[in-house]
């Protein structure tokens, strides 16, 4: 019996690390940091950096298919016009 983690687990943690992220960045649209600091401290309690490298190796061997960033949505701009014909308050 080879000695260390068992690299089917080790593969288990490591998709679920990126569908815990992809939940906190895509669905509840927290910032990465912040979806970070959750990852390392209430869910698998491993270091921030471990985390990111952990998703870097996934995104680079393609086993992430959905850590692929979502398009942007444009916010129209106001015109003055536009402001004017909210009341003041």
């Amino acid at each position: 019996m080879a000695k260390g983690r068992d690299k089917e687990l080790i593969r288990l943690r490591d998709e679920a690390l990126c569908r815990r992220y992809y939940y906190w960045t895509e669905r509840q649209r927290l910032r990465f940091d912040d979806a970070l600091k959750i990852l390392s401290e209430r869910e698998f309690f491993i270091s921030e950096e471990r985390i990111m490298a952990i998703i870097r190796r996934m995104i680079r061997s393609g086993n992430a298919e959905k850590l692929s960033p979502v398009a942007k949505v444009r916010k129209p701009r106001l015109t003055n016009e536009q402001l004017s014909l909210f009341p003041e308050l």
